[in-house]
C-alpha cells in the first residue's frame, strides 16, 4: 500500500514548484530564472544540461542516459504579460491559494506542467534508476511571443548533431473541463499575411482622378472569406480564413484612400498546403483586379501523431490516474510541438484545464497538479520500463 505521507509530500512538493514558478515574472522572453530552477532539480537526477540561449531567448537541453528510444517532456517557461494588474484579485506573480486554487500568471499554461514534470521524473527515476531509453527535457521562454529564438532553434541545434527524439510530450493546457478529458494529438498550421493593396489617392469629388485602395479590394476579401476550402477530414475541422486588421486612409472624410494594409491567417488542416493557399490568395486578388503586395509568414504547417505507442501510453496514464478516455483532439491554437513534430517525432499535449490560460485571475486546481505528476509518472513507466 502506498505512503499516505508519502504522497503528501510528493504532492506539497509539486505545489510548493509551481509557486516558485509562478513567482518569476518570466513575460515573455524573459525567462526570469525559471529554467535555473528546473535544472536544479534535474542535475541531482543524473542529466546532462545544456544552455543553449538564442538572440534574447533563454533555453536549456536536459538528457539522462544515452540510448534510446529517447522521450522528452517539453514546455515553455515564458508567460503572457498580465495586463492591468487591477484587474486581478490578487497579484499576478505573487501566487495565491484560494478555494482549492493557486492563481497567477503561468499557473495553467504551463508552470503547473513543468512543476508536475520535475516532481514526476524525480518519482520515476528514484523508482527506477536503470530504466530504458533517455528521458530529456526542451525547454524554451520563447514560446508566447515570436517563437523564432526557442524551440525551433533548439530543435535544428538537436537535428545538426543527429539527436533523434522518439516521443515528446508538451505540457500544454489541453483539458476541457476535468484534467485528462482532452490530449492534443495534432494542431492545424497557421499561415499569416500582410496585404499592401495599391491605389491612388485623390479627392473624393474627383474619383475619376483617383483609384480607391479600399473599393479595389473588397469583392476580393469578401470572395475569400465567404469561400468554403475544405471539409476538414477525420483529425481536423475545416480551414479557415479569418482577417484580423484593416487600416486605410488619412482620417480626412475628403481622402480618397491610395494604399491598404490587411492582416489576415489562414489556420489550415492537412487537406491543404501553405503553397496552394498562397497561390490561391493570389490569384483571387489578380483577378479581381488589385495591384498588391503580401508578406507571407508560415508560423507551422499541421501535424497528426496518428495512434501509436505514445498516444496509448499516454491514454494508458490518463484511464489509470483517474478512470477516463481522453479526446484525441487537433484543435485550438499552435504549439511548440509544430517544430519537433516534422522531425518524425510522436508529439502529445497532456497538460492541466485551459479555461483561464491567458486572462486575468489564471489559475489551476491544486489537487490537479500532483494528478498531472502521477499521469506524467504513467507515461514514463509505460515507455521505459522493461516488460
Amino acid at each position: 500500500m502506498a505512503d499516505p505521507s508519502a504522497a503528501a509530500r510528493e504532492g506539497a512538493e509539486a505545489l510548493a514548484l509551481t509557486r516558485e514558478l509562478i513567482r518569476r515574472a518570466s513575460v515573455t522572453p524573459d525567462d526570469a530564472g525559471c529554467q535555473e530552477l528546473m535544472i536544479r532539480h534535474l542535475t541531482p537526477l543524473g542529466f546532462e544540461v545544456e544552455r543553449l540561449p538564442f538572440g534574447a531567448v533563454t533555453n536549456f537541453w536536459a538528457r539522462r542516459g544515452t540510448d534510446g528510444p529517447l522521450l522528452v517532456f517539453a514546455g515553455h517557461t515564458d508567460v503572457v504579460p498580465a495586463g492591468p494588474l487591477e484587474a486581478w484579485t490578487s497579484p499576478p506573480f505573487e501566487p495565491h491559494l484560494r478555494s482549492g486554487l493557486l492563481y497567477g500568471r503561468g499557473a495553467a499554461d504551463m508552470k503547473s506542467s513543468l512543476a508536475a514534470m520535475l516532481v514526476a521524473t524525480r518519482r520515476f527515476v528514484t523508482d527506477h534508476p536503470d530504466h530504458r531509453g533517455s528521458i530529456a527535457f526542451l525547454v524554451t521562454s520563447d514560446e508566447e511571443a515570436d517563437a523564432v529564438n526557442g524551440t525551433v532553434k533548439v530543435v535544428e541545434h538537436l537535428r545538426e548533431r543527429g539527436t533523434t527524439i522518439d516521443w515528446c510530450v508538451v505540457g500544454e493546457p489541453s483539458s476541457s473541463e476535468r484534467l485528462g478529458d482532452v490530449i492534443r494529438v495534432g494542431r492545424r498550421g497557421s499561415l499569416n499575411g500582410r496585404l499592401t493593396v495599391h491605389g491612388v489617392q485623390g479627392h473624393v469629388a474627383y474619383p475619376d482622378a483617383a483609384s480607391n485602395a479600399i473599393h479595389s479590394v473588397l469583392g476580393a476579401l469578401d470572395r475569400l472569406a465567404r469561400r468554403t476550402w475544405d471539409a476538414g477530414n477525420a483529425s481536423f475541422p475545416p480551414t479557415g480564413f479569418q482577417v484580423s486588421n484593416i487600416a486605410a486612409g488619412t482620417g480626412a472624410a475628403n481622402v480618397i484612400p491610395g494604399t491598404l494594409t490587411a492582416l489576415f491567417n489562414f489556420r489550415f488542416n492537412t487537406e491543404q498546403t501553405a503553397d496552394a493557399l498562397r497561390a490561391e490568395v493570389e490569384r483571387t486578388l489578380r483577378e479581381g483586379g488589385v495591384r498588391f503586395e503580401i508578406a507571407w509568414h508560415l508560423s507551422g504547417a499541421p501535424f497528426l501523431t496518428h495512434p501509436g505507442s505514445l498516444t496509448r501510453a499516454v491514454s494508458d496514464a490518463i484511464r489509470d490516474e483517474v478512470g477516463r478516455e481522453p479526446e484525441h483532439s487537433t484543435g485550438g491554437g499552435t504549439s511548440d510541438g509544430r517544430f519537433i513534430a516534422p522531425t518524425g517525432a510522436e508529439v502529445v499535449e497532456l497538460g492541466p484545464i485551459n479555461a483561464s490560460i491567458h486572462k486575468v485571475d489564471e489559475h489551476v486546481a491544486v489537487g490537479d497538479i500532483d494528478v498531472l505528476a502521477d499521469m506524467y509518472q504513467r507515461v514514463l513507466e509505460n515507455l521505459l520500463v522493461r516488460a
